[in-house]
C-alpha cells in the first residue's frame, strides 16, 4: 500500500474508534423540523429559501399569519422555515445545508447574519477544514443547524420543533406568549436554559401548516431534546487532515485530468502545423482525434475537404458571423443546413468546452451540435438557426421590430435553456458570456442559447480563481469582474442585462453622444430610472422607440424589476434560473391580452427591487 493510502487507512481507523466512544444520542430523526429565521434588513424570501433549501411556497405555507403577500416579507419579524431533521455522526440531531462562499464572507458573518443565528462560528469552524481567515472564494461550507423531533417524558402532544434562536430581547415569558404555550412547558423541553440569555437556541413546538400541534410520532419518541454532543478535538484533527489528505488526491487528478485534455489540445495543434493532409478523412472513433477525454459519435466527425465544399472553401459569400474565436459559415451539409464556426488553433480550449458541452446536453431551446471536424482547423458545425440573433433584432435597422410578446418569448426560452445546464445536467454548467449576440432566433421567433466556448463546470466545492477574466463587458457581474467568482449567479446578471436589452434596444454598455469616454453600463441607466419617484412613467423613456405605444407598460414593469433582480449586486439575492422560468411562464401567458396582474399573485420569485 502506498504511504499516503496506508495514512488515510489509519486515520480512517482512529477516526471510526474516536466516533464510537462517543455515546449515541440518536438513532434516527423526523421528516420535518421548522427552523425560526429572523428576517434581516435586506434579506428577502428568495435568499431566505435559498440559504435554507425551501421553497417560497413552503415558507409561505408555515408562516401564513406573518406574510400575507408571497412577494414581500417585512424585516425584523421571524418566519418558521421547514426542513428535514435527521441524525449526525451518531450525536446529536440536526441538518446539514451548504452555503457557497462569496467575497467578504466570514464564519461570522455566514452565522449570526445569513443564518441568523441558526448555527455559531464554532459549530461551522467544527464541520469545515478552512481556517477562519482564509476561507476560499466559491467554497461551499457545511452549516449545520441542530434540531429537535420531541420528547415523549415531557410530553406527547407535541411532534413539530421549532430551532428557536435566543435574541437580546426574548424571555421565557415573551417566548411563550408568542406560541401561546405555557412556560412551564417551554422550561421542560429545554431545562436549565435562561430564555432571558440574549442568544443560544432552545426548542419550542410548532405548528404544522395547517396550524395544529401534531403529536408526536411514536417512531421518534425518546429521542434526546436539543442534545449537541461536542466531537473531541481528537477527532476533530482526524477530521481535518483526512479532508485534507482527500482534497490533496481529488486536486491532483484533476490536475492530471487537465494536463492530459491540454497536452492533447498542443498534440492537435503540433500535427495541423506539421502539414498534416486536411483532406484526409478522420478515421477517429470514441474521442475526437487529438483530445483525450472527450467522446464523441463517430457520425458527428467530418472531414475538411467536406466541410470546404459547403462554404466553396469558406468564402466571404457564405460567410453570417463572426465571433471572438472564429468566423460562421453557412452550409448544407448531408441534405441539412448547418452553421459551421471555424476556430483559431489557439482556440483549442474554447473547442474542447464546446464539445464537452454539446455532446452532452441536448435541450429544445440550445443549439443543436451537428459535428465537428480537426483536421488543419477546429471547426463546430451547428444547426441552423434561420433568423440570426437577438441583438440583430433590436438594433438592426433592416430588421422588423420584434413585436413586446416575442421579446416574452424569446427571454422565456433563453431562461429554460440556461436553466437546463445550471440544473438538470450532470455535471452542471455555466455559461459565462449571456448576451444577446449568444441567443438565437429560429423561424418560428423562439430563443436558443448559444456559443458554449467559455462554458465552465460548475465544480462544487472549487476553490480555482480564473487567470483571465471572460465573458463581455457591460454583462459582468461585479463579483466577476473585480475577484474573478464564478457561479450561476454570474449567467443571471447577465440574462438581467438581455432583459434590459428587450426592453429598450440599448446596448450593455450605452455611449452617451457616442462617446466612449461618456459610456456607462445599461444596467446603472435602468437602475436611476427605476429609483425615481414615479418610475413607471420615467420607465416609458426606455422603451425601444421601435414598439411606438405596442407595448402594455405593467408587463414591461414586470421584466423590468425581473431584471433588477436579476443584477443586484449581491449575487445571493438574484434569483435562480429556475424562479426566473417561473416568472416569465406567468407573465408570457399573460401578454396576449395584457392581463399581467395575477403575475405577483403566482410566481415565486419574489422582493425583486428593494423596498418593496
Amino acid at each position: 500500500m502506498k504511504p499516503r493510502l496506508w495514512a488515510i487507512g489509519l486515520l480512517a481507523t482512529v477516526l471510526i474508534s474516536a466516533c464510537s466512544r462517543v455515546q449515541s444520542k440518536c438513532s434516527g430523526g423526523c421528516d420535518l423540523a421548522l427552523a425560526s429565521y429572523y428576517v434581516w434588513q435586506g434579506t428577502n424570501l428568495t435568499f431566505t429559501s435559498q440559504v435554507l433549501s425551501a421553497s417560497i411556497a413552503d415558507i409561505v405555507s408555515y408562516n401564513k399569519d406573518s406574510i400575507s403577500n408571497s412577494n414581500s416579507v417585512l424585516w425584523g419579524i421571524r418566519i418558521n422555515v421547514p426542513f428535514s431533521c435527521g441524525c449526525i455522526n451518531d450525536s446529536f440531531l440536526g441538518h446539514e445545508f451548504n452555503y457557497t462562499v462569496i467575497q467578504g464572507d466570514t464564519y461570522d458573518k455566514v452565522a449570526t447574519q445569513y443564518y441568523s443565528n441558526l448555527t455559531t462560528v464554532a459549530w461551522l469552524q467544527a464541520f469545515n477544514t478552512y481556517p477562519a481567515t482564509n476561507i476560499p472564494l466559491n467554497s461551499v461550507l457545511k452549516v449545520v443547524v441542530n434540531c429537535s423531533c420531541g420528547n415523549s417524558t415531557v410530553s406527547k402532544d407535541y411532534g413539530l420543533f421549532i430551532t428557536y434562536p435566543l435574541r437580546p430581547e426574548d424571555t421565557l415569558e415573551s417566548v411563550a406568549a408568542g406560541v401561546n404555550l405555557p412556560t412551564t412547558l417551554l422550561q421542560s423541553y429545554n431545562p436549565g436554559v435562561n430564555f432571558s440569555q440574549g442568544s443560544g437556541l432552545v426548542y419550542i413546538p410548532g405548528k404544522d401548516a395547517n396550524g395544529n400541534y401534531p403529536a408526536l410520532n411514536p417512531s421518534t419518541a425518546g429521542l434526546s431534546v436539543g442534545a449537541i454532543v461536542g466531537i473531541s478535538i481528537a477527532a476533530i484533527a482526524v477530521l481535518s487532515f483526512l479532508a485534507f489528505c482527500i482534497y490533496a488526491g481529488i486536486y491532483r487528478k484533476k490536475k492530471a485530468k487537465e494536463a492530459i485534455l491540454l497536452s492533447g489540445a498542443h498534440e492537435l495543434s503540433d500535427r495541423a502545423g506539421n502539414g498534416s493532409d486536411p483532406a484526409k478523412p478522420s478515421e477517429s472513433t470514441g474521442p475526437a482525434a487529438g483530445f483525450t477525454g472527450i467522446t464523441v459519435d463517430k457520425s458527428l466527425v467530418f472531414s475538411y475537404e467536406e466541410l470546404a465544399e459547403a462554404t466553396e472553401n469558406f468564402s466571404l459569400a457564405n460567410k453570417i458571423g463572426a465571433g471572438g474565436f472564429g468566423a460562421v459559415y453557412y452550409a448544407e451539409l448531408r441534405g441539412e443546413k448547418a452553421a459551421i464556426k471555424k476556430m483559431d488553433m489557439q482556440a483549442s480550449k474554447e473547442f474542447i468546452a464546446e464539445l464537452q458541452v454539446l455532446t452532452r446536453v441536448h435541450h429544445l431551446n440550445l443549439v443543436r451540435l451537428i459535428g465537428y471536424c480537426v483536421e488543419g482547423s477546429l471547426c463546430v458545425v451547428y444547426e441552423y438557426i434561420e433568423n440570426g440573433n437577438l441583438s440583430e433584432h433590436l438594433r438592426r435597422s433592416d430588421k422588423e421590430p420584434l413585436p413586446w410578446s416575442t421579446r416574452v418569448q424569446i427571454a422565456l426560452d433563453s431562461a429554460r435553456g440556461l436553466e437546463y445546464i445550471h440544473e438538470h445536467t450532470v455535471p452542471a454548467y455555466i455559461h459565462r458570456d449571456i448576451k444577446s449576440a449568444n441567443i438565437l432566433i429560429d423561424k418560428d421567433f423562439h430563443g436558443k442559447v448559444a456559443d458554449f466556448g467559455l462554458t465552465k463546470l460548475t465544480e462544487v466545492g472549487s476553490t480555482s480563481i480564473p487567470t483571465r477574466l471572460v465573458g463581455t463587458f457591460g454583462y459582468m457581474p461585479p463579483e466577476y469582474a473585480q475577484y474573478g467568482d464564478v457561479s450561476p449567479k454570474v449567467d443571471v446578471y447577465a440574462f438581467g442585462v438581455v432583459l434590459y436589452e428587450l426592453i429598450s434596444a440599448k446596448e450593455a454598455i450605452v455611449k452617451a453622444n457616442g462617446s466612449v469616454a461618456d459610456s456607462r453600463g445599461l444596467v446603472a441607466l435602468f437602475e436611476e430610472v427605476l429609483d425615481q419617484p414615479d418610475p413607471r412613467e420615467d420607465l416609458r423613456k426606455l422603451v425601444d422607440p421601435k414598439l411606438g405605444d405596442n407595448y402594455p407598460l405593467d408587463s414591461v414593469w414586470k421584466i423590468a424589476q425581473l431584471a433588477r433582480g436579476c443584477t443586484k449586486e449581491n449575487p445571493q439575492l438574484r434569483p435562480s434560473m429556475r424562479a426566473i422560468v417561473v416568472a416569465l411562464m406567468t407573465l408570457s401567458s399573460s401578454t396576449e391580452d395584457w392581463d399581467v396582474g395575477s403575475f405577483y399573485e403566482n410566481h415565486a420569485l419574489v422582493n425583486l427591487m428593494s423596498g418593496r
